[in-house]
């Protein structure tokens, strides 16, 4: 599915569906959970990490539940997602409370993370540190910006983990991107001319094959910040591979992603 035309229309009738048939809002969704700082030490190099924990209100312990993970972007931390105001953050907790689930914001190795070596290894010790805590059903992985570029490189990674994908302003190709270019080689274990390979490994664009879940996508043409071309070209891969795929594409749109398309995005992700 490409959403390309009538943006604003379409946005429109998302929003009217969106608020009359159900009770949550783009201001409420923090209300709906009781957050908890939690903190490991990773197996990775033995340094305390740290994730948001937002616990439904009514949740029950015991009782099976679906958990999504919110990825931050490029220069902040586990707080973004859990608590922040901007509209992909909000429709990521708006989309929590509203199915009932767990929601977590990781730092996964915070401000510059891009899903290197280490913040892979804290995601999967953190993934199953839940599944050891609650009994846990689905998960679903949403991420913006550098959020929505590792989200791919996470799932393309270990596609057995995850149930969903909502990409937001991310990009899927690490050998042609070329901003935070000293923030990733550090995060990667050395530049992209050094160890071309590790930058392949974690480009979701050369792995469509394991991406085998649901994924929705989110795009600015004239995004610069993240330029969306791997993204756009993963999204007709994975539709010509015969993968359950929304792309949400503003010909005329920059690095962000509006609420109600946000919403529109991780609904698809949960219903396919």
């Amino acid at each position: 599915m490409i959403l390309r035309r009538h943006i604003k229309s379409c946005c429109l009738f998302l929003a009217l569906a969106l608020s009359g048939n159900d009770t949550y809002s783009q201001k409420s969704s923090q209300a709906e959970f009781n957050l908890t700082d939690q903190v490991f030490k990773a197996a990775f190099d033995g340094s305390d990490q740290r994730y948001v924990e937002l616990l439904p209100k009514d949740f029950q312990v015991g009782s099976p539940c679906d958990l999504m993970i919110g990825l931050h972007g490029h220069g902040s931390d586990r707080w973004q997602f859990a608590t922040g105001g901007c509209s992909e953050c909000q429709a990521f907790r708006t989309t929590a409370a509203k199915n009932k689930m767990i929601a977590v914001s990781p730092d996964y190795r915070a401000r510059t993370s891009w899903m290197g070596p280490a913040a892979e290894a804290d995601m999967i010790q953190m993934i199953g540190k839940l599944r050891n805590k609650y009994p846990i059903r689905k998960i679903y992985l949403i991420g913006g910006s550098m959020g929505g570029t590792s989200a791919l490189t996470f799932a393309a990674l270990h596609p057995e983990l995850i149930d969903g994908v909502t990409a937001m302003n991310g990009h899927a190709n690490h050998l042609e991107y070329e901003n935070f270019q000293f923030h990733i080689a550090e995060s990667f274990g050395g530049s992209k001319a050094a160890i071309p390979e590790e930058y392949k490994k974690r480009s979701a664009e050369y792995w469509p094959e394991k991406l085998i879940m649901p994924i929705a996508f989110t795009v600015g043409e004239l995004d610069k910040s993240v330029p969306p071309d791997s993204v756009i070209r993963l999204a007709a891969t994975l539709k010509k591979i015969g993968r359950s795929v929304m792309l949400i594409n503003h010909p005329l749109g920059g690095h962000s992603t509006s609420f109600y398309e946000a919403m529109s995005a991780m609904e698809f992700m949960i219903s396919h």
